[in-house]
C-alpha cells in the first residue's frame, strides 16, 4: 500500500509540474521584464483633458503624455500607450493588458483597497461645470431637481450622486462613456451641469470661456489624483521605480512646470498617498 501510494504521489507531482511552469513565468518581476523589453505599457483613456486627449492634429496629448515622457527618461524606457474607454481601463489592468494605469484616478477608499496608488500628481476635488451665462446655477446646491452629467464608473459620478441625495428633491444623473460627450450635451443644453474634478473643468472653462463656466465653490471632499497599479507582488518593483521617478520630478520642479502648462495653476500634493476621505 505504501509503495502504491508513493507511486501515485510521484505521478501527481509529475503531472502538476508542466502546469506550474507557466504560473512561474507569469509571475516574472515586472521591472526586470519592462527593462528587458525597453518599454512600459500604460493604459489610459483619451477623453479626460487636460490629462489625456486627442489634439487638433489628431495626436495623443496632455499632462500624462508629458509626465510619462519624463518618467520614461528617469527609468530608461519608452512608453507604449494603450487607450480605451475609462470603464474598460481598470478591468484591462487586472487582465494584464498593460503594466499600469495613467488615467489618473481619484484616490478613494474603495480603490485603495483593491489597487496600489502612486504619489499624487494633482488635486481631484469635484466641482461643477455649467453653461456660461446660466444664472440659474450660482452655487452647487442650485442643481437640486435637475439633470447633471458625469463619467460612467468614475469617482466624480459617485460623489455627485451622493451630494444630490443631500439636496431637496435630489438630482438626476446621466452617465457618459467619456467626459467630452458630457460637455457636448452641456453645451447643447441637454443637461445643466457636468460634475468633474476641478482641474479638468477649470481647463475646459479656460479654453472655452464663451461656452462654459465653473460653479464655485467645489462641492466634493478634498481628494487627489494618482496613477494606479496592481497589488501583485511581482508588480511592486516596477511601481516602486515609477513612484521614485514621480517624486524626483516633483522635487526638481518639473511637475510644477507641467501643472502650470496644463492647468494654468499648481497644486501642492503629498509624496505619500494620504488616507482617502471619499
Amino acid at each position: 500500500m505504501n509503495k502504491r501510494f508513493l507511486m501515485k504521489a510521484m505521478l501527481s507531482l509529475a503531472l502538476a509540474l508542466p502546469l506550474a511552469a507557466p504560473v512561474a513565468a507569469h509571475a516574472e518581476d515586472a521591472l526586470a521584464r519592462v527593462k528587458a523589453a525597453g518599454s512600459m505599457k500604460v493604459g489610459t483613456e483619451t477623453a479626460f483633458a487636460p490629462f489625456d486627449f486627442i489634439d487638433e492634429a489628431g495626436a495623443h496629448a496632455g499632462l500624462n503624455v508629458d509626465l510619462f515622457t519624463e518618467i520614461g527618461k528617469e527609468m530608461g524606457v519608452e512608453i507604449d500607450w494603450v487607450t480605451l474607454p475609462w470603464d474598460g481601463v481598470l478591468p484591462g489592468l487586472e487582465a494584464g493588458q498593460f503594466d499600469m494605469v495613467a488615467g489618473p484616478a481619484t484616490i478613494t477608499k474603495a480603490r485603495v483597497e483593491r489597487y496600489r496608488f502612486l504619489s499624487p500628481i494633482a488635486e481631484a476635488t469635484v466641482a461643477l461645470l455649467k453653461q456660461a451665462g446660466d444664472d440659474s446655477i450660482q452655487k452647487p446646491e442650485d442643481i437640486a431637481g435637475k439633470l447633471v452629467g458625469a463619467g460612467k464608473a468614475t469617482a466624480q459620478l459617485a460623489q455627485v450622486q451622493a451630494y444630490g441625495e443631500t439636496l431637496p428633491g435630489g438630482i438626476e444623473t446621466r452617465e457618459y462613456v467619456g467626459f467630452n460627450e458630457a460637455y457636448a450635451d452641456l453645451a447643447a443644453g441637454r443637461i445643466v451641469a457636468v460634475a468633474n474634478s476641478l482641474p479638468n473643468i477649470a481647463y475646459v472653462a479656460q479654453t472655452q470661456p464663451d461656452v462654459f463656466a465653473v460653479v464655485k465653490p467645489a462641492f466634493g471632499q478634498p481628494s487627489y489624483f494618482g496613477y494606479i497599479g496592481t497589488k501583485k507582488p511581482e508588480d511592486q518593483s516596477l511601481l516602486d521605480a515609477v513612484d521614485a521617478a514621480i517624486i524626483k520630478i516633483k522635487q526638481d520642479g518639473r511637475m510644477t512646470k507641467l501643472q502650470e502648462k496644463w492647468f494654468g495653476t499648481t497644486f501642492e500634493t503629498p509624496n505619500e498617498v494620504p488616507e482617502p476621505k471619499v
